[in-house]
């Protein structure tokens, strides 16, 4: 069965996003380690540090995992920009290993309006620096799927195909595939047929062996439309059907998935229900 989860809070401390997955009954989580939209956050104390390590041990969750930063763009042109990204980048990096996380995902970045190839070249040589100056930290960083609105990178597959053959640190790297995000790029997954052939596509063109986890959220905007709005598992766009294949597959059933879905009116445990049913 794969390892079902959500993001959870950390109000209050780090920790308590482990202890609201488990009551949740989940296998994972997934966190933010500081406030994701300001770029200085409060440091990462030793005491929370302990705490989280020790309560991920205590509930037996698997792979837990951090998102970075929405600010952070290792693709950007503009200096100030970049160089701001690279030492936020570089904290998130310490947090996950201050924790003993699994996983750090991130967004490749933009280019704005720099080009795809020069984005792609950045986040390379940007990302080849960070694991130079951080030898032996064991989270390792998955670039997500995004759905492709404006100069985002990382909504074709041959984007993260090229970040990750052209690193100088492969092993250090992964993927994370967004349901919704695929969907809005325009990857079709709501049918069988679809479904194996677009993971046939990304074995191809990535290789299904760099595919760490999933963020499965519906999608509230059309197929295609490169629009990032996430929706309540079977109540979006992308269906039943394609979670349905998705948590049966043989291929990933030992494989984090996490929630991104909105968290009001007590959803997760009604998004953890559907996904389990399921099953």
């Amino acid at each position: 069965m794969p390892y079902f989860g959500i993001h959870g809070s950390i109000k209050g401390g780090v920790y308590n996003a482990v202890l609201e997955a488990a009551q949740l009954g989940c296998q994972t989580v997934q966190l933010f380690t500081k406030n994701a939209n300001q770029w200085a956050g409060k440091p990462l104390n030793d005491a929370d540090a302990q705490r989280f390590r020790a309560e991920i041990a205590r509930t037996r969750l698997r792979f837990p995992t951090a998102h970075d930063s929405y600010l952070i763009n290792l693709a950007s042109p503009e200096p100030t920009l970049h160089h701001k990204s690279m030492t936020a980048f570089r904290t998130e990096l310490d947090n996950a290993e201050k924790l003993g996380l699994s996983y750090l995902v991130t967004h490749p970045g933009a280019h704005v309006g720099s080009g795809v190839e020069a984005g792609l070249k950045r986040v390379v040589e940007s990302l080849d620096q960070l694991f130079d100056d951080t030898p032996g930290y064991r989270a390792r960083v998955l670039l997500e799927t995004t759905a492709g609105q404006g100069t985002v990178l990382g909504c074709r597959f041959e984007h993260l195909a090229t970040l990750l053959h052209q690193s100088r640190h492969p092993h250090r790297l992964g993927v994370c595939l967004d349901t919704c995000h695929i969907f809005a790029a325009g990857y079709a997954i709501s049918t069988p047929a679809d479904y194996h052939a677009t993971f046939d596509q990304f074995d191809r063109i990535i290789g299904l062996q760099h595919l760490c986890a999933f963020h499965v959220n519906d999608s509230q905007a059309d197929f295609g439309s490169r629009v990032d709005r996430h929706a309540h598992i079977g109540q979006g766009k992308i269906g039943l059907e394609a979670f349905r294949l998705l948590v049966n597959d043989e291929r990933f059933r030992e494989h984090p998935m996490i929630l991104e879905t909105d968290k009001a009116d007590e959803m997760d445990a009604v998004n953890l229900q559907t996904l389990r049913g399921l099953l």
